[in-house]
This record gives structure tokens, C-alpha cells and sequence, in this order.
């Protein structure tokens, strides 16, 4: 079974509930102000759309990557919802040619909230789409799991390689400024899909700008 179709097979078993609700990661949505710097913003692995159409709300221009079909019509039924416009790509962000030149340095702001579904053989891979795709002087910002979360299991992967922690994100993303790099635990509602007690990581890193 491939990627698409088993995810799209978890947000169909949800029915009509959205396996992981319908309002924004708190990490991202606590740093609200912040993305009033920059016009343009990006999620990828936009699931059903709790996350571009938050993004949406604040006044951005935002695109929306998400592998699967089903998780890509409930995400629009999400946005006519609530009265907002996102561009909806179904694509797979790995696939070879990806990012297209239209997106290759275009966004503000693009924004991975719990995409943890690769190992570190995709990684680097997954992070490099993303960096592609951010302008110069732009911004990433991540949510993910550390290792403690498996202590947890309150949702993520079971693999501990696919998770994060501060030394991996550092690695990856040496050369930009990290400006918040932030691990913690708390509890969280997302849905049926993540609750509980979590152990969380989040960063903001921004893209060195253009020399002069």
C-alpha cells in the first residue's frame, strides 16, 4: 500500500470527524504575530486543512501541499467552511521534480507540523523540498515529536529514528539563523489522532537573504 493510499484510507475511517480536529497546532498558532511577517505562506503535509486554513485566517496567502485525495476534498470543505481561500495541491512533495519552479522560492513562510512520516533516508530530502521553497530572508517552521514521545504514545510515529531532536534539527538546518528552538512536553487535543501527555519540539529558522 503507498503513502496516499494509506493515508487516505486513516481520513476516510475518520468519517465525517477530521482525524486530527479542525483548529491549529497550538505551537504555530501561539506565534501568530510572528507570521505577520511575510504575505506568502506554505503547509505541507496539510492533512485535512486545520493548519493552512488557520494560516488562511491571519491574513496570509497560503498554499496547501497534501498527498492525500480524501484528506484534500474534507480540507476544502474545511475552508468553504469557514469562508476562506487556500490553494489545495494534491502532490507528493517527495516525488521526483518536486518543487515545481512556480513554488521554488516563493513562500514567506512554509510550515511542517507533524511530518514526521519519514526516516532520516528521506529526511534530508523532505527538509531540502522545504528550504527550496522558501524565499530568501524566508522562514521554516516545524512541529514534531523527540524521542521521549514513545514513553507517551499519544500519537506520532513508533519509529524513534523518524523523530526529532535538538541536535538533528540543528544539523539540518545549519547555515539558516535558528531563531526559536524549543523542546518541551504538554498536553495536547488534536482530534482522536494526537492526545495527551506529548513530548514536543518546535523551530523557527530563517533562510539566509540574498547578498547584495
Amino acid at each position: 500500500m503507498n503513502q496516499e493510499s494509506i493515508w487516505s484510507k486513516r481520513y476516510q475511517d475518520a468519517g465525517d470527524d477530521y482525524l486530527f480536529g479542525t483548529e491549529p497546532n497550538r505551537f504555530l498558532a501561539k506565534r501568530a504575530a510572528r507570521l505577520q511577517d511575510g504575505s506568502r505562506a506554505l503547509s505541507v503535509a496539510d492533512g485535512e486543512g486545520r493548519n493552512s486554513v488557520w494560516l488562511a485566517e491571519q491574513g496570509l496567502d497560503v498554499t496547501a501541499i497534501e498527498i492525500s485525495a480524501v484528506a484534500v476534498e474534507k480540507a476544502r470543505r474545511l475552508a468553504a467552511g469557514k469562508k476562506v481561500d487556500v490553494r489545495f495541491l494534491q502532490a507528493d512533495m517527495l516525488a521526483p521534480g518536486w518543487p515545481p519552479s512556480e513554488l521554488q522560492a516563493h513562500f514567506d513562510w512554509v510550515v511542517g507540523i507533524f511530518i514526521q512520516f519519514v526516516g532520516p533516508e528521506w529526511r534530508e530530502r523532505q527538509f531540502d523540498v522545504m528550504k527550496q521553497m522558501t524565499r530568501p530572508g524566508g522562514r521554516i517552521l516545524l512541529q514534531g515529536y523527540t524521542p521521549k514521545q514513545l514513553e507517551y504514545g499519544t500519537g506520532g510515529p513508533s519509529a524513534v529514528e523518524n523523530l526529532y531532536t535538538g541536535d538533528v534539527l540543528r544539523e539540518a538546518f545549519s547555515g539558516w539563523e535558528i531563531e526559536e528552538l524549543v523542546e518541551y512536553e504538554e498536553d495536547i487535543t488534536e482530534g482522536s489522532g494526537h492526545r495527551g501527555r506529548s513530548a514536543l519540539i518546535g523551530l523557527i529558522a530563517r533562510k539566509p537573504p540574498e547578498k547584495a
